[in-house]
């Protein structure tokens, strides 16, 4: 990583202190817990913007991969498991001799016995990477608005199962998720006393993704993913397996949604239907075009104010159509994303020919 990237990412980590501190010192510490919850949609964010602004795909169902994340850790850490232990299931007994499996209480005083956060975590991980890859395999053959819609197809199955099934809870989701342990004195939950901490456990999640995904542009796979992007027939010509970067690419993206969907699950507490909705996903590609689908640094910073303005309800009852409106103006005026400022360029030469 070259010197320059390096102060970007030593000036983003100070910016995070400093925001931390401003709201310690102003006494609006309450917003933290936006920006935590922000910090893990910017996750998710980051990893669109690999797929579509460097490997040229354009996926409509990343709202579907954070749900599987989400679900498959909340129904993992709620399921209550004493039943089958007492049952004499086998399994169960040597995942609870293992110590994969943690006791607690429910919130009425009932015993449970149910899988251990992190084991709960890296099969959600591992699920969703499966699934990415057998889904990637045949729609990743598509391109432009086929892809666009096999993956929005793909998305509402996700949202239809999760709303239909009873383990997933239906209508009403996954409520009363347990904290998530990751070291003795730093848990992922939702508790008023450990916001500072959550706040810089979130943080150092994203940059440390951040830094990777930047890591991975910067080398040969990342040059290769441009090459695709700019000309996939020439780049398969010149002997780069392109079916096979986007594929590794779309299932890379995927465990970046998973790990958000987890993480912020275990933050709220719950999950509902809503977070696999197709509204979802078009407000995650609306972010990556407005922030410049190759700028990963774009597509974090519109992610974050974007996201924290609509969790503090700045758009009212319009956010949907608010982020609608958004990529159309986007699309149409502003392809290569807001910081670009591919307009103001324009605005600034015609202006300049006119004068001259």
């Amino acid at each position: 990583m070259g010197a320059k990237k390096i102060t970007g990412i030593a000036l983003l980590v100070v910016f995070v202190v400093a925001v931390q501190i401003a709201t310690q010192l102003t006494g609006t510490s309450y917003y933290l817990t936006q920006l935590t919850m922000t910090m893990y949609s910017c996750l998710l964010i980051i990893g669109l913007c690999l797929v579509m602004g460097y490997a040229g795909q354009v996926s409509l169902g990343h709202a579907g991969f954070f749900a599987i994340g989400g679900y498959t850790s909340a129904s993992l850490t709620t399921t209550n498991l004493l039943p089958a232990l007492e049952g004499g299931s086998s399994w169960v007994s040597m995942l609870n001799s293992m110590g994969l499996l943690t006791a607690g209480s429910s919130m009425f005083g009932e015993p449970l016995l149910t899988v251990h956060p992190w084991l709960a975590c890296l099969l959600a991980i591992t699920i969703t990477a499966l699934i990415a890859f057998l889904v990637g395999i045949p729609v990743l053959k598509l391109k432009g608005h086929y892809l666009a819609m096999a993956t929005l197809g793909f998305g509402i199955i996700i949202f239809r199962i999760v709303l239909a099934m009873e383990f997933f809870g239906e209508a009403d989701g996954i409520s009363d998720v347990p904290g998530f342990t990751l070291l003795p004195g730093l848990t992922v939950n939702g508790d008023i006393d450990n916001r500072v901490v959550n706040y810089y456990i979130a943080a150092a999640v994203l940059v440390t993704g951040f830094v990777l995904l930047l890591n991975l542009i910067d080398s040969r796979v990342g040059r290769a993913l441009r090459a695709i992007h700019g000309a996939e027939d020439a780049a398969d010509s010149m002997g780069i397996n392109t079916a096979r970067y986007k594929l590794y690419t779309f299932v890379i993206s995927a465990v970046f949604a998973a790990v958000a969907g987890v993480l912020l699950t275990h933050y709220t507490g719950g999950i509902s239907p809503s977070d696999a909705g197709v509204m979802k996903s078009v407000r995650y590609v609306a972010i990556v075009a407005i922030g410049g689908m190759a700028s990963l640094w774009g597509a974090l910073t519109m992610g974050g104010i974007l996201n924290f303005l609509s969790l503090r309800g700045f758009f009212g009852s319009y956010d949907d159509a608010v982020f609608g409106t958004i990529l159309i103006i986007i699309m149409l005026f502003a392809p290569e994303g807001v910081l670009r400022l591919t307009l103001w360029s324009k605005f600034k030469r015609q202006k300049k020919e006119k004068g001259s």
